[in-house]
């Protein structure tokens, strides 16, 4: 099952990622902007926090992807000739 996500914006003016169905929850990710931040990007500061959400996101599917290849490339490997030889 496939989960939706929405970026919300929190009653203390933080921006949030949560799941669409999951009301009542702690968010996934809470991003908060400084006063300087906020004076400067105005109404973009959901723009600039999806961005920061989408390169997260793409971050941890890579990492994830590496975790799984990592785990694919052990179960796979053959064990060289001194583990061969090596009594455990």
């Amino acid at each position: 099952m496939m989960s939706l996500y929405e970026i919300v914006e929190l009653t203390n003016g933080d921006v949030a990622l949560q799941r669409a169905d999951d009301e009542g929850h702690e968010p996934l990710v809470v991003i908060r902007f400084s006063e300087e931040s906020l004076a400067f990007l105005g109404e973009a500061k959901f723009n600039v926090a999806k961005a920061m959400i989408e390169a997260g996101m793409d971050a941890a599917g890579e990492l994830a992807d590496e975790q799984a290849e990592a785990m694919f490339d052990d179960a796979t490997n053959e064990p060289d000739e001194q583990e061969k030889l090596m009594l455990h």
